[in-house]
């Protein structure tokens, strides 16, 4: 036996005694990792919570629910449940340095179906929200020609009914057919997609997509393979450059003619939609869609932080940054259609849309009456690109988070983290497949709606918000933040997590059961039968996992009822007090008396089949393998 509390001095050992018979393999296993400094942290945070929900979706939804007035109910939610919740999952992360799936096992081993939950939404989100991606990416190309291909009616794939509206003053006593189209939604719908008639129609790959498809799939990959090493030099460029986009895209708007009106109209406050509880559901929506809420993205970026990292105010000023984020995009927006709805005589109502309709129908429709259009499209479909490529390579490095800390003995030895991830990304890109076909969009659209629903994230709220406000205890988690940074956060955020998060969540989750109705393609087309059931297995598929979990705890776990309410308790060897950052070394699998690689917190002098000693506030594996 050998007892080896030395990395360094165990290797020597082996080289110098590589037949003595008495000491089996040490195998060197990775770091699980750490940002190099706070500033990689905020990126790679920013970058996750701003993506294209703050640029086509927050500027709509303000317009819609009564201008400036939607900022009250905006605000409400942000501070009832956006900020409350968004400290809560950065904290569990940073003081638990387990991924979004352990973390629960340390804190509350009954609730870890949580973790398994927001993983299954987080994988089904990363599969089609690449899509976007790929779409931007052809927009993007397309961009680099003499004349934007969206800009006339002189294309191959338009039809007779194509009329270029942008020029209705050259034709204002010409009679225009009801059914007339724009040549930017032939491009949409006919060059880019190739749509089908209807759902029960899929038709043939569109191979230029795939590739756009495959293409950000190998970014992706790229940017996650060495884990935070990688990701947080990544985020440096992509969590930034998107911000001088959007200020060029700012700037250049507020000069075109019409920008005033569009700005106007966006902001014109109308105190009478506050009445309308659907505002009210809308603001609660897009908190919890633009803070990343309930996905384990927060928890896995906190787990990489240092243990006295001051995360609450890193919390406060990512939230402002956020929410400043989609207010100042409403201005680049809206000038813009104004600028649209001023050039063809109409009302902005006319030209405004939301979602994808707004980045790949007006907003190019606007481009293309632009001086140099060329150039605009450029800068807004490269801000369009990086702002999804942050958010997705942050999910799948959560997703690799998760998985690593639940097998990091066999994760972390060699490249097996590489090759996992490779085939994790070669999986999801032949499942997107489906959606980069000629009927790909009604998938798109069913994955959308179904996978990361409000109701979906609601009912994880209100069941974490349940778990560390009543089960763990707000106070035993207000200790552990004063553990970490030295005071504790403001008194209300403990009672938002006990009393009006969950009331509030609960609220509203009941009020979308309500004003649920069917999904249509385009508000007119219905989906069939199977749509609707694919669509609820999505849902299905990560909210089922948690009451499963808590029955598959309960039926494994032997004793009395006294022994099952244990499961409630943080999960044995958590402690706080004594933070093993990484061991680097495992003994061999072949070894008898087996010590496995392990990231996390340990109790003094816990036996793992070798000693774990306290030394200067650590913890220092010492590995005792016995040959065969």
């Amino acid at each position: 036996m050998a007892v080896c509390n030395n990395p360094e001095m165990a290797l020597s050992l082996l080289e110098s005694n590589p037949n003595s018979g008495r000491v089996d393999t040490l195998v060197k296993i990775k770091d699980r990792g750490q940002w190099s400094s706070k500033v990689e942290f905020l990126l790679a945070v920013a970058g996750q919570i701003i993506g294209l929900g703050n640029v086509w979706r927050f500027p709509y939804l303000c317009y819609k629910n009564g201008g400036g007035v939607f900022l009250i109910p905006y605000l409400v939610f942000l501070f009832a449940c956006g900020i409350p919740l968004f400290l809560l999952e950065i904290s569990l992360g940073q003081y638990t340095s387990q991924g979004g799936i352990t973390c629960w096992k340390k804190i509350c081993p009954l609730f870890q179906g949580l973790g398994y939950g927001t993983m299954v939404v987080l994988l089904h989100s990363c599969i089609y929200y690449i899509i976007i991606m790929a779409w931007a990416f052809f927009y993007l190309f397309s961009s680099f020609s003499t004349e934007l291909p969206w800009a006339s009616c002189n294309n191959s794939w338009n039809t007779e009914l194509c009329v270029e509206f942008d020029k209705k003053k050259d034709f204002n006593n010409l009679t225009i057919p009801e059914n007339a189209t724009s040549p930017v939604h032939e491009f949409w719908e006919r060059r880019v997609l190739n749509l089908t008639g209807n759902v029960h129609e899929l038709g043939s790959i569109r191979w230029e997509l795939a590739a756009c498809l495959l293409l950000s799939w190998i970014i992706c990959y790229f940017c996650v393979w060495k884990g935070v090493k990688s990701t947080g030099k990544v985020v440096y460029f992509t969590a930034t450059f998107p911000y001088v986009m959007l200020m060029v895209l700012l700037v250049n708007g507020l000069m075109l003619p019409g920008a005033a009106d569009g700005i106007r109209f966006y902001l014109y406050p109308d105190f009478t939609r506050l009445k309308d509880p659907q505002v009210w559901m809308d603001a609660g929506t897009q908190i919890f869609y633009s803070y990343a809420l309930c996905m384990g993205c927060l928890t896995a970026l906190g787990s990489y932080n240092k243990y006295n990292n001051n995360l609450y105010k890193d919390c406060i000023y990512l939230c402002l940054l956020n929410s400043g984020t989609s207010f100042v995009s409403g201005f680049a927006i809206f000038s813009v259609l104004g600028f649209m709805a001023y050039e063809q005589e109409t009302d902005i109502s006319t030209v405004t849309e939301s979602g994808p309709g707004l980045a790949f129908i007006a907003y190019p429709r606007a481009v293309a009456m632009m001086p140099a259009p060329q150039l605009w499209a450029i800068c807004f479909f490269l801000m369009i690109v990086l702002l999804g490529l942050d958010t997705e390579f942050v999910g799948l490095e959560t997703f690799m988070t998760a998985i690593t800390d639940l097998y990091p003995s066999y994760l972390l030895l060699d490249y097996r983290r590489e090759l996992t991830l490779l085939f994790i990304c070669v999986g999801s890109f032949l499942i997107g497949l489906v959606m980069v076909t000629e009927g790909g969009v009604y998938i798109f659209q069913l994955f959308d709606s179904y996978c990361c629903s409000g109701m979906t994230l609601l009912l994880f709220a209100i069941l974490q918000s349940v778990c560390i406000g009543w089960v763990y205890g707000a106070d035993s988690m207000y200790n552990n933040i004063e553990d970490m940074i030295g005071y504790q956060p403001w008194f209300l955020i403990k009672y938002s997590w006990k009393y009006i998060t969950p009331l509030v969540c609960t609220g509203t989750l009941v009020f979308s059961l309500m004003k649920f109705t069917p999904l249509k393609f385009n508000n007119i087309i219905e989906y069939p039968w199977w749509g609707y059931a694919i669509g609820w297995y999505f849902t299905l598929s990560s909210t089922l996992l948690v009451p499963l979990w808590m029955i598959y705890a309960l039926l494994t776990s032997s004793g009395s009822f006294k022994q099952h309410v244990r499961l409630t308790y943080p999960g044995s060897g958590f402690d706080s007090r004594l933070h093993l950052v990484c061991v680097e070394f495992a003994c061999s699998p072949r070894a008898s008396g087996v010590s496995s690689g392990y990231s996390g917190f340990l109790p003094r002098s816990k036996d793992m089949h070798g000693r774990l000693i306290g030394i200067s506030g650590k913890l220092s594996l010492v590995c005792e393998c016995v040959s065969e």
